[in-house]
């Protein structure tokens, strides 16, 4: 077997012809880490191989090289590559034509025509047939690509009919843009290692994270923009709710203001898709072909959307609803075209490439880490030095953590903590109230009479997110404020736009420290300075408000209800449980006030 000399090293430059010509045609110039993971593979030529690497920055050239260099020496003799989609499947069989690897994507049962090297199949498809591809691979020495491995974590069965299937196998290459899981299903061929806290953590045999590629200038930096602003809903059980986006509030009404916030029919998503369009067009200059692609969370929501876009904008938007044929020609239409606008459900959030997709509004409640890297995975494909990709958000806690987490290095956790809640002293409670909402969901039809309905919603400019920190200060949709953030360029090196988002901020810090803090409305105040209060001190305001309230009964001789409504009326707001904590203590000043000309 021909192995090729070196160190392990990403940064270390092989010999041109590598990985050797093999008789189908030689791959084209790796980069450093491709070159770097080549090299490993290749020196320790183990059976099981896991690499993860960030979304864009080329797992598939990779994979398809170690492939050709696999087949051109005798390793193996043929290629299964498993995929999470349809439209993945079909784009690895293109992509390897391109090096001369010719891998059937409509394959099914029996012999393979003798012009393939080999499949490329579906999880599903595998977890439907298991014994037909343990067969295939039992019978000539096999390489199986598994992309996006942590699929075959889906579902029990899925990782099950892996194991059946491709445990025969000669070489498993495992790859992952995202090793993570939000749940503990081991995932199939990946090693896990115990840590000195006892958890056991999946081990990549080569990482090349968003941090470094970054720096590589393989991926492209992120502008994050962030949106708040005032929700009212109707819950399940009738009641009106108004809140505020991004203000501390439960884990319920965060979701609820959340999807309300999304409803097409408010004006929160016309307000963040005009802005987003606006910022599509000052890209366009600098990237004349650049695309915006909108994240819905169904089917119904992403036409709306599509509808939307046409009324801003006049032009039409690619819609793509479903995992099928068609869905995959818009993809294809989309990419190879100039059309400014794609709204999908789901499908684009992982693998498709698109590489100038470089707009994007986050536009679904799905809250977790992995789904959220590959989505933001989308748009960070670089094509040349310069680029800046901008994604559009809620202001949800849980996005900005991931957003202010971009260049972090997660590995899967297979393990839970064993004392769960330790830091959190709500968290059990919590879970138990969850478990008694269930159980009264599913004991009685009462909440059934009404269904969740958002009412109302507007979005307001909150603030800017790039490489960790955060810039800005909320102002008005089409505000000069918020012009200034959606005309940078978006052609700039990464400290360029450090340095521009400083600036920017300066002006608006120095506009508004013209006014003293109290005078000052939430709206013109830098983030800098904004107020930042956990759930346990609004619970505490709450309670003190409360009890001053109580107090003042006994001494007025007024009813609890007249006594907020009065507060409501002289310090303005809405209603107690979702006024801010600045209203709370404006409130508990004022209370304390009345009692005191009492006395």
């Amino acid at each position: 077997m021909t192995t090729t000399a070196g160190t392990s090293s990403a940064s270390h430059h092989l010999s041109p012809a590598f990985p050797g010509r093999a008789p189908w045609g030689t791959a084209s110039k790796l980069r450093a880490w491709q070159e770097g993971a080549m090299e490993k593979y290749i020196q320790e030529q183990p059976r099981d191989f896991l690499a993860v690497a960030t979304p864009g920055a080329g797992k598939t050239t990779f994979a398809l090289t170690l492939a050709s260099w696999m087949l051109h020496h005798h390793v193996v003799q043929q290629v299964t590559v498993v995929a999470p989609t349809e439209h993945l499947k079909k784009q690895w069989a293109e992509a390897a034509a391109r090096i001369g690897i010719k891998l059937d994507p409509e394959y099914s049962a029996g012999p393979l025509g003798k012009d393939y090297h080999g499949i490329a199949v579906t999880y599903a498809g595998v977890g439907v047939r298991p014994m037909l591809h343990r067969n295939r691979v039992e019978q000539r020495k096999t390489l199986v690509i598994l992309d996006e491995i942590h699929h075959a974590g889906d579902s029990k069965s899925w990782g099950e009919a892996c194991l059946e299937a491709f445990e025969p196998a000669t070489r498993r290459l495992a790859l992952t843009g995202t090793p993570f899981r939000s749940d503990t299903n081991p995932i199939p061929f990946v090693t896990y290692e115990e840590g000195n806290d006892g958890i056991r953590r999946s081990a990549a045999d080569y990482t090349y994270g968003y941090g470094n590629a970054l720096a590589d200038n393989v991926v492209r930096p992120v502008i994050f923009l962030s949106y708040s602003g005032n929700m009212r809903w109707r819950t399940k059980a009738g009641d009106e709710i108004a809140a505020r986006l991004g203000e501390p509030m439960t884990k319920d009404a965060i979701s609820q203001a959340w999807r309300t916030a999304l409803d097409p029919r408010g004006e929160w998503m016309p307000s963040v898709l005009r802005a987003a369009d606006q910022r599509l067009t000052e890209v366009r200059k600098a990237i004349p072909d650049a695309g915006a692609l909108v994240i819905a969370a169904d089917q119904d929501s992403a036409r709306a959307y599509a509808k939307l876009i046409r009324e801003i904008t006049g032009s039409k938007a690619t819609v793509v609803l479903s995992d099928d044929t068609g869905a995959s020609k818009n993809i294809d239409d989309f990419s190879a075209s100039n059309d400014r606008w794609m709204v999908a459900v789901r499908m684009v959030s992982e693998g498709v490439d698109v590489p100038r997709l470089a707009v994007g509004v986050y536009a679904t409640t799905i809250s977790t880490p992995l789904f959220f890297a590959q989505a933001v995975g989308r748009f960070v494909r670089s094509r040349r030095r310069g680029e800046t990709a901008s994604v559009f958000l809620p202001t949800v806690p849980d996005l900005l953590s991931f957003a202010n987490e971009m260049e972090r290095e997660r590995d899967h956790v297979l393990d839970k903590p064993k004392k769960q809640g330790e830091e959190d002293p709500y968290a059990e409670s919590e879970k138990e109230m969850d478990e008694a909402n269930r159980e009264q969901d599913e004991d009685t039809g009462e909440q059934e009479q009404f269904s969740f309905e958002a009412l109302e919603s507007e979005a307001v400019f909150d603030r800017v997110m790039y490489n960790g920190a955060e810039f800005g200060m909320q102002a008005h949709p089409g505000s000069e404020e918020e012009q200034d953030y959606l005309g940078i360029p978006g052609l700039l090196e990464p400290d360029q736009v450090q340095l521009l988002l400083q600036k920017r901020q300066a002006r608006q810090i120095a506009h508004s420290r013209k006014k003293p803090d109290e005078e000052a409305d939430l709206l013109e105040m830098p983030a800098e300075r904004r107020p930042v209060v956990s759930h346990k001190e609004m619970m505490e305001l709450r309670r003190q408000l409360n009890g001053l309230v109580g107090a003042y009964v006994h001494q007025s001789g007024k009813p609890h209800g007249v006594i907020h409504t009065e507060l409501r009326r002289v310090c303005g707001g809405p209603p107690a449980a979702e006024a801010t904590a600045g209203q709370l203590r404006q409130r508990i000043a004022k209370v304390q006030e009345w009692a005191t000309r009492m006395k």
